[in-house]
């Protein structure tokens, strides 16, 4: 049966218990993790989000009721055990725990909560996962996970610390807003007084902090709730945490990364004792794109993207010279020493890759040990193949794997992305390494096929470099945008931007992305307005606080670093949400649910 605690306070928490305390009375407390009964000798290990510690109950010592009792403890029983903590001899030492060299020996005990057999076992990395989120309470027991939420709350601190030191102040923006649809879903909040009308959830607190600025803040951060109803993958979460800045009074791009920069290496240096850089390396969108495929690119490892157009111009591949012709381009990536790893099937696989990011096919040049193997020799000349090797300056036992398209976009995204595919495969990427880089002068639009228009590359309140800006109207795909991400190790951990101060530029930038005056006026009107009354030079950057937790844990799984996570299908299995509310609810809301048909 459980007992009350009756005043009895813990002293000391389990990992904490060193040498410093033998010959020392404490009190523990915490869950029973191991157990072990020798007869007249009982060990057990006691845990808490500190560590673990061993508990003795010795015969010669308790007394047989305090032996009784402590022969009925089960595993997850919660206890409070008083003793005097002693020194362990010889092979009872054990160098892998921090609390190794002692042990407690058990005056007193109580048991204050009895525990059910758990449905897994504590600390079983491998248990379903499915069966750890409906038990996530079990689960957050378990040692990696309460690390990875300790390293959370340590990011919250540095980060209010130093963006506190540097003048900013913590604002709150509100959770219930307007919709302003240009990105991904909304989440909708249907409200009771306002039949028929919707709040919609933040995807950022964007336009709330530019409004900030417009009222004298001068500079803002907030550690904040975002929500986005969009497909999930391994670094994406429905609900997810940004962190989130804006500076008033700065017009050029470098003043923000600079004091990001800041943050970030003193959160390295703090967390995990790791020197970055004081300035990262700078890289424009399209230099990006060319070299890694991505604007994302991953800076661990080698084997850039090259091009072969000059080549590819007067090759007999009708392939290579088509792609040409159409005003598109063949390029490629060599895997060094690739040519007697690869075997065709492998090849053949690497075909149907590229194909999922809309490349029609992939050729290649290997220069393996049994001679050359290439899949277009017979279209070829001896010569043009020299050609191809002398371009890309292979060796022996090199392998060029090319793409040839229309699009230059299509041909770079898919080598780029099998680059990353090969550094995983072949084990190119240094470990325990952190490449930075910032991402500059991205593109402001870019064209959407399914819209038909131009949509902003980041959001419609982004600054157009002011060289540009007489491109707006003329030829919108060629502005650049005063925009800026943040990569490490081939994530993007945030991003921000100059923003548009000038009325008559935002005004611009709507008529771009094809608003009129009435959508304007509906969507974002009130933040236009705000544009008359004076607006400071601002600009900002939002940190994805759950990747930089991946990050700095080692884990490639965003719901080891979030508390209670979703589900692929953005459910949450411990409390099933979301799930059907009474006809009440939604009477009291004007909402009619339709039946859908099996």
């Amino acid at each position: 049966m459980a007992e009350l605690l009756n005043g009895q306070q813990r002293t000391v928490m389990c990992g904490d218990v060193t040498c410093e305390y033998i010959g020392k009375e404490i009190t523990l407390m915490g869950w029973v993790h191991r157990r072990r009964d020798l007869g007249g000798l009982i060990f057990l290990q006691l845990r808490d989000r500190s560590g673990i510690v061993q508990i003795v109950f010795d015969t010669d010592i308790c007394s047989q009721d305090l032996l009784d009792k402590a022969s009925t403890l089960k595993l997850e029983y919660v206890i409070s055990v008083v003793g005097k903590v002693r020194r362990r001899v010889g092979n009872n030492i054990n160098p892998n725990m921090k609390t190794g060299e002692v042990e407690l020996v058990a005056e007193q005990l109580k048991i204050l909560s009895e525990a059910d057999v758990t449905p897994f076992s504590i600390g079983d990395e491998n248990a379903n996962e499915t069966l750890r989120l409906k038990y996530r309470y079990l689960d957050l027991r378990r040692e990696s996970l309460q690390k990875n939420l300790v390293t959370r709350s340590k990011i919250y601190q540095i980060t209010r610390n130093y963006l506190a030191d540097h003048g900013f102040i913590e604002v709150e923006t509100p959770m219930l807003g307007k919709s302003t649809p240009e990105g991904a879903r909304d989440y909708l909040v249907p409200s009771r007084i306002h039949p028929g009308s919707f709040y919609a959830l933040p995807q950022s607190p964007q336009i709330y902090k530019q409004l900030l600025m417009i009222g004298g803040m001068d500079r803002y951060f907030q550690i904040a709730k975002c929500f986005r109803d969009e497909d999930l993958r391994a670094n994406r979460q429905p609900e997810f945490t940004q962190i989130d800045l804006e500076m008033s009074f700065v017009d050029c791009e470098e003043e923000v990364m600079t004091l990001t920069e800041g943050l970030l290496v003193k959160m390295f240096k703090e967390i995990r004792n790791v020197d970055l850089p004081e300035h990262f390396v700078r890289m424009p969108w399209t230099e990006c794109m060319n070299r890694y495929g991505s604007d994302k690119p991953d800076l661990r490892f080698e084997m850039e993207i090259q091009c072969l157009d000059s080549v590819a111009k007067q090759s007999q591949f009708a392939v290579f010279a088509n792609a040409i012709n159409a005003g598109g381009t063949v390029r490629a990536i060599v895997l060094k020493g690739g040519a007697d790893q690869l075997s065709r099937k492998d090849l053949d696989r690497l075909v149907e890759f590229v194909k999922t990011y809309r490349a029609k096919g992939l050729a290649w040049y290997g220069l393996g040990k049994d001679g050359v193997k290439c899949s277009f020799a017979k279209a070829v000349s001896e010569s043009e193949l020299d050609g191809i090797a002398s371009a890309l300056r292979m060796q022996a036992g090199d392998i060029a794997l090319i793409v040839a398209d229309a699009d230059w976009q299509t041909a770079v995204v898919s080598l780029g992305a099998l680059r990353c595919h090969l550094a995983a495969k072949f084990g190119l990427i240094k470990p325990d390494t952190f490449a930075c880089l910032w991402v500059v002068d991205f593109p402001l639009f870019e064209y959407s096929e399914e819209e038909g228009r131009f949509v902003a590359m980041h959001h419609p309140f982004t600054s157009p470099k002011n060289e540009d800006l007489q491109y707006m109207k003329i030829d919108p795909a060629r502005v650049r945008a005063k925009a800026y991400d943040v990569v490490i190790n081939g994530d993007e951990m945030g991003g921000g931007s100059m923003r548009i101060y000038n009325r008559e530029v935002q005004k611009l930038m709507f008529e771009t992305l094809g608003f009129t005056d009435e959508q304007i006026a509906e969507r974002f009107g009130f933040f236009v307005d705000a544009f008359k009354y004076g607006t400071p030079p601002h600009g900002g950057l939002a940190l994805g606080l759950d990747r930089l937790v991946m990050v700095l844990t080692d884990t490639n799984n965003i719901k080891d670093v979030i508390a209670f996570p979703k589900m692929q299908n953005a459910s949450c299995m411990m409390t099933e949400a979301p799930s059907p509310v009474d006809d009440k609810q939604l009477q009291e809301l004007s909402i009619v649910c339709e039946e859908k048909n099996d």
